[in-house]
């Protein structure tokens, strides 16, 4: 059985991890970015209750934006439904 205490660890790890990966992301983006002179394309979602708001700058970015927030929705459903379980 998994207490509050471990949970809240998982949640601490997977913040730090998230924070690091958008670090990453940054500075390998502007690292390329310097590198070369190509077209440079951004997209993104806010997802706001259930609704996801999409956009970006091309549609293959607007493309992959969508698939990476039904991604992270999947999973926040997964979440609640193994929270849900775990409370009753």
């Amino acid at each position: 059985m998994v207490d509050g205490s471990q949970l809240t660890i998982v949640g601490i790890a997977l913040i730090v991890v998230g924070v690091l990966l958008v670090f990453i992301g940054v500075l390998s983006s502007a690292l390329g970015a310097a590198k070369s002179k190509g077209a440079v394309e951004a997209g993104g979602a806010v997802i706001i209750g259930p609704f996801p708001l999409i956009f970006g700058t091309s549609s293959r970015a607007a493309l992959a934006a969508s698939i990476i927030a039904l991604i992270i929705l999947v999973i926040s459903l997964v979440f609640i439904l193994l929270s849900r379980k775990l409370a009753a």
